[in-house]
């Protein structure tokens, strides 16, 4: 029996020739990382148990996002630990307040993972990098702690869901739409501790940010991670964003996939997940009349450059509805950069929009944005669990850039052809 992408990568940092769903594997890594939240937890764990030195200071990240700006002193607190922790270690790369931004934007960006590579991180949202054509999963901050000490990681080899893609994407759709239509359809355990693999000729109509936003939320279909086949794209981003050396492992013809879907890119609508799960997928003409309070357009699934080019083009010249917020969070400090050289930024400004330094913020109900009771908000965040925004009667929509950004001038969950 042949192998898959992902467990070919496994097999090669175990030192294997060979894999099978189910094997425990010891394997070694190539990147470790946690941010504001989870290394704290894990720097404990790493002194709690007589560490002294990281396995190698290259090889571990610490990015400040969730909480940062630091909202408390709390929040200053841990992320003085961590600071702390990467100076006394020689961590170098350690991101803080103005050279930081969200992990899951930053880390590829700044080349950090590259395809073939075998990643954990201490965030769940970890599965991103599967874009890239990497093996990369969420872990807990104990198995950072081990992780950032030794450079090893334990694995149950996972099975394989394969998704084939053939078409091309209308306008206005994009690769939110895509994974929001792959949960609504299998559903938010449909792939537990599976890989999500996906390939065909409809890769040539995804764009990176596409391929990172559908990686980053594998998580939500309860994969163990999402992984794209390389290809020219691929490489192209690769060789523009790093310097490292890289591996394609394309999976065998005779791997074995527990399931196989056919997904027709041509024929995806704008997809909104209503509260309070991912998987709660409504298309944008089943959607009907829902009045909101709060746009977010942002986040590690779409806070990058074409998620806040999309929604400038549909904002520009127009006005947000009374009684809406609408906040805007470049993904990374670069992208801010660059969003305000190309004029965005002001666009959303006169939009009546408010724009943020790069943090997680209100993904998670941290700050920036949080909920009242009774509020509803679209955003393009990953998860719209019960009070993940804010209070608990809150809800929140997650849709693609293009349709937060058109239901932040009407007022209501709206499709972009209604405006434009």
């Amino acid at each position: 029996m042949g192998m898959t992408m992902s467990q070919k990568i496994l097999a090669a940092h175990a030192g294997l020739d060979h894999v099978v769903p189910g094997q425990l594997i010891k394997a070694k890594l190539d990147l470790v990382h946690g941010n504001d939240v989870t290394t704290p937890v894990a720097i404990n764990e790493f002194e709690k148990n007589g560490f002294d030195t990281v396995f190698d200071q290259n090889k571990v990240a610490m990015i400040m996002d969730h909480f940062t700006p630091n909202k408390d002193i709390k929040s200053a607190t841990m992320v003085k630990q961590c600071r702390d922790f990467a100076l006394d270690k020689g961590v170098v790369n350690y991101y803080d307040v103005g050279d930081m931004g969200i992990e899951h934007a930053l880390i590829p960006e700044k080349g950090l993972v590259v395809a073939g590579d075998l990643t954990i991180g201490a965030d769940s949202h970890t599965c991103t990098y599967g874009a890239l054509g990497a093996f990369s999963t969420g872990v807990g901050s104990t198995d950072m702690a081990a992780g950032m000490a030794t450079g090893e990681a334990w694995f149950k080899v996972p099975s394989a869901i394969r998704f084939n893609l053939t078409g091309k994407l209308n306008k206005w759709v994009s690769g939110k739409d895509v994974i929001l239509h792959i949960i609504g359809m299998i559903g938010v355990d449909g792939a537990l501790y599976q890989s999500m693999e996906f390939g065909g000729e409809g890769l040539h109509s995804l764009s990176m940010d596409d391929r990172l936003c559908m990686a980053n939320m594998a998580i939500e279909a309860g994969a163990k991670n999402g992984i794209f086949e390389v290809d020219d794209i691929t490489e192209a981003y690769l060789k523009e964003h790093s310097t490292k050396s890289y591996t394609v492992y394309a999976p065998d013809p005779d791997a074995e996939y527990t399931k196989v879907y056919d997904i027709n890119l041509s024929e995806i609508k704008s997809t909104v997940a209503f509260p309070h799960l991912p998987e709660n997928t409504k298309t944008i003409d089943e959607v009907g009349d829902v009045k909101i309070d709060q746009v977010v357009i942002g986040s590690c699934t779409n806070g990058r450059l074409s998620d806040i080019a999309a929604a400038a083009k549909i904002m520009e010249g127009k006005h947000i509805a009374k009684n809406v917020r609408a906040i805007i969070i470049p993904a990374t400090q670069k992208i801010y950069l660059e969003a305000m050289k190309l004029g965005y930024l002001e666009i959303f400004i006169n939009a009546g929009c408010s724009v943020s330094t790069p943090t997680c913020g209100p993904c998670l109900g941290g700050h920036m944005g949080i909920l009242a009771a009774g509020e509803r908000a679209v955003a393009t965040t990953n998860r719209n669990f019960v009070g993940r925004m804010g209070h608990i009667e809150s809800e929140v929509y997650l849709a693609s850039p293009e349709v937060a950004a058109a239901s932040a001038i009407t007022g209501k969950i709206s499709s972009p052809e209604e405006i434009m």
